[in-house]
C-alpha cells in the first residue's frame, strides 16, 4: 500500500517517511521543487529498506500536483505546515498557506477514489494556547483563538477547517496535536523546533529563558502516525502526542552533564525577563520566545496510550539524540 507523506523533505516528515518503509509501505513524497529539494538522506533510507519511494511536486499554495500527489495512494499523512522562526508581519504569511493547503490536500485525497484515510498533523499550539489556567489539557480543549499568536491560530483554523471538511464530505481522519518535537535530525537542515538544542551546544546562550514544553520523541511521533492510520477505531479522534515536561535550563543541564566533559561550554543559567525583553528587540527567535515565558502548557497523552497502545521514550534520550546528530552531520563543531 502506498502513503503520500507532504512536505516529505521536513523533520518530522523524514521520520515519518523512514517509519513507513521501515514497516514494509511504498511511500511518495511531496516536495516544492525537485530541481532543489535535499532527498538524498530520504533516497538512502529507501535504498537501505529495500522500500518503494518516490518524489512529486507539489506546493501547498497551489492547486496543480495534488491530483497527482495522491493518485494510488491509501493514505495520507498532511504532515507540511509553515513553521515560523520569529513573529511575522502579517499572520496570513501563516495561516493562510496553513488553511488553503490543508484543504487542498483533502480535497484531493476525497476526489482520489483511492485513499481510504488521512492522518493530520496539527499541533498542541491547536490545544492549550490562550489559557492561563494551570491543568492539564486534553483532546476536549481548544486554543482561545482571541488569545492566541499567528502560528497557534494558523494550527488551529486549519485542524477546524480539517473537521468541518471531514464532516461534510465523509472523509476518513484522524488528528494528532504534538507538543514541542525533539530527537534526531536527519539531514543539516535545522528545523524551527530543535534551534534551542543547536544554540546550547554551539554557546551561544550562556542563559536559558524560562521557558518549558511538554517534549515527544520524533521517532515516537512518526510511529504514532502509523498507528494512527492502521488502528480502525481511531477514526474521527484527536490524539495528544506528548512525553514528560522539561524547563529550557533543565535541557540545558542535562547536555551540560554529557557534553562538558567532551569540551562543550554549555550554559545552565536562567535568563531574567528583563535580559529576554532587550535581546528579542534584536533577535527575532527570541522575540518569539518571550511569548512562552513563564508558562507551563501541560498536556495529557493517556488517550493515545490507552486506545492506540502507544508509549514516548524519556525527553531526556530525545534531547541528547538531537545533539548527537547534530555533531553527526556537522551542525555542531566536533570537540
Amino acid at each position: 500500500m502506498k502513503v503520500l507523506v507532504t512536505g516529505a523533505t521536513g523533520y518530522l516528515a523524514g521520520h515519518c517517511v523512514a517509519e513507513l518503509l521501515t514497516h514494509g509501505y511504498s511511500v511518495r513524497g511531496t516536495v516544492r521543487d525537485l530541481r532543489t529539494a535535499d532527498i538524498a538522506h530520504l533516497s538512502a533510507l529507501a535504498a537501505q529498506t529495500d522500500g518503494e519511494l518516490d518524489f512529486v511536486e507539489a506546493d501547498l499554495t497551489d492547486d496543480s500536483g495534488w491530483s497527482e500527489a495522491v493518485e494510488g495512494c491509501v493514505y495520507v499523512w498532511h504532515v507540511a505546515s509553515p513553521f515560523p522562526t520569529s513573529v511575522p508581519k502579517d499572520e496570513d504569511e501563516v495561516i493562510r498557506p496553513a488553511v488553503e493547503g490543508t484543504l487542498r490536500v483533502l480535497r484531493a485525497a476525497r476526489s482520489s477514489g483511492s485513499v481510504r484515510r488521512v492522518v493530520l498533523t496539527s499541533s498542541g499550539a491547536a490545544v492549550h494556547h490562550g489559557h492561563d489556567d494551570d491543568r492539564i489539557f486534553t483532546e476536549n480543549d481548544w486554543t482561545d483563538l482571541s488569545k492566541a499568536g499567528p502560528y497557534a491560530k494558523s494550527k488551529t483554523l486549519a485542524e477546524k477547517a480539517a473537521w468541518d471538511f471531514a464532516r461534510e464530505s465523509g472523509l476518513e481522519l484522524v488528528v494528532l496535536n504534538p507538543s514541542t518535537v525533539l530527537g534526531p535530525i536527519l539531514n543539516a537542515d535545522v528545523n524551527t523546533s530543535v534551534e534551542l538544542i543547536r544554540r546550547i551546544m554551539q554557546g551561544t546562550l550562556p542563559f536559558l529563558p524560562r521557558i518549558s514544553w511538554d517534549i515527544v520523541d520524533v521517532r515516537d511521533l512518526a510511529r504514532l502516525h502509523r498507528l494512527a492510520m492502521e488502528t480502525p477505531s481511531a477514526a474521527g479522534n484527536r490524539y495528544i502526542a506528548a512525553g514528560q515536561f522539561m524547563w529550557a535550563h533543565e535541557m540545558a543541564s542535562v547536555l551540560a552533564d554529557h557534553y562538558r566533559p567532551r569540551g562543550y561550554r554549555i550554559g545552565t543559567g536562567t535568563m531574567p525577563y528583563w535580559l529576554m525583553w532587550v535581546v528579542s528587540r534584536f533577535d527575532p527567535s527570541s522575540r518569539l520566545a518571550l511569548t512562552f515565558w513563564g508558562r507551563m502548557d501541560r498536556s495529557s497523552a493517556a488517550k493515545a496510550e490507552k486506545e492506540l497502545g502507544w508509549t514516548s521514550r524519556p525527553p531526556s534520550e530525545a534531547v541528547l539524540d538531537t545533539a548527537a546528530s547534530m555533531i553527526e552531520l556537522g551542525v555542531v563543531p566536533r570537540r
